[in-house]
């Protein structure tokens, strides 16, 4: 080949031995060649077994935990560990075969993990936030709670490594980092077995008021939803600009609160029609003064 450039007149402008260093390599660069082919798809073999492995270990360790009764939400927290970090361990073998010295690519990772520690605190946060959740629970998986910055609420499908999963009453998924839940007010209505409902309806000052209070407590007692032995009530809230003020309150299971509560409202609408109690819409009496000079 260099014969044949000379003879063109290309001027190389190399030295015998560097001559020679070329040639050799052009001479072994498809073995080379070969060779890291071979190395690469034994590290794609190696790392599409490594992930069949990690999924097995993921199994079993759900199996155990779920013959131990043990918590749900920390079984997919486990999970979520065990993925990521067999993940990351089996990337780095992959790259020490590769002949990439170990201390020097502990080291790397040593200083890359400081400036992902700078960059994603947040994430971090989250991590640790997830971490006390599992370790306080105040809530787990399947208990219905609203969190108190913005108010979402729902009930408890999973929690992750970094981030808590809600799913409303009308099917939509809402993803909450954990750092936020774990430095927030939780309101949990599943720590319990009953829920307390409170609801005011207003009805008309020249109604009688005895007779709006039997009819709806005869509305509480006739719910089946309605716990019987606990304490129900109908009682004088407040006298309103318009009407008076009538406060209702009873007990559900925590299953039956939202259809409970549907009912009890729309028979107490019912009730109080039959019997002649008006609820009265908001009203104002406007007083006109004549202006004695403008009728001058």
């Amino acid at each position: 080949m260099w014969n044949w450039l000379l003879e063109q007149g290309v001027d190389l402008n190399l030295t015998e031995h560097e001559i020679g260093l070329i040639e050799r390599f052009v001479q072994e660069l498809p073995e080379k060649a070969l060779g890291l082919g071979i190395r690469v798809m034994l590290a794609a073999v190696a790392f599409f077994l490594g992930l069949q492995l990690i999924r097995l270990l993921r199994r079993l360790v759900e199996k155990s935990l779920s013959r131990t009764n043990a918590d749900r939400g920390v079984a997919q927290f486990l999970d979520s560990l065990i993925k990521i970090g067999l993940t990351a361990l089996l990337i780095l073998m992959i790259a020490i075969s590769f002949g990439l010295d170990a201390t020097s690519v502990m080291a790397m990772l040593g200083s890359v993990g400081v400036a992902f520690a700078l960059a994603l605190q947040g994430s971090l946060s989250n991590c640790a936030g997830g971490v006390l959740i599992l370790l306080q629970k105040p809530f787990v998986v399947g208990d219905y709670i609203i969190e108190g910055s913005k108010g979402q609420e729902g009930t408890v499908i999973e929690i992750q490594l970094f981030y808590t999963k809600l799913q409303t009453a009308d099917d939509v998924i809402i993803t909450l980092p954990n750092g936020s839940l774990a430095n927030n007010n939780i309101t949990n209505y599943s720590t319990v077995e009953t829920r307390r409902m409170d609801v005011a309806i207003g009805i008309s000052y020249d109604a009688d008021l005895k007779q709006a209070k039997e009819v709806l407590t005869s509305v509480l007692e006739r719910e089946e939803r309605v716990l019987q032995d606990r304490d129900k009530k109908v009682f004088v809230k407040d006298l309103a600009d318009s009407a008076v003020i009538l406060q209702v309150r009873c007990w559900f299971l925590n299953g039956d609160y939202w259809d409970g509560r549907a009912a009890v409202l729309e028979a107490c609408k019912l009730a109080l029609d039959e019997n002649g109690i008006g609820i009265p819409y908001p009203q104002m009496d406007v007083h006109v003064k004549e202006n004695q000079a403008g009728r001058a």
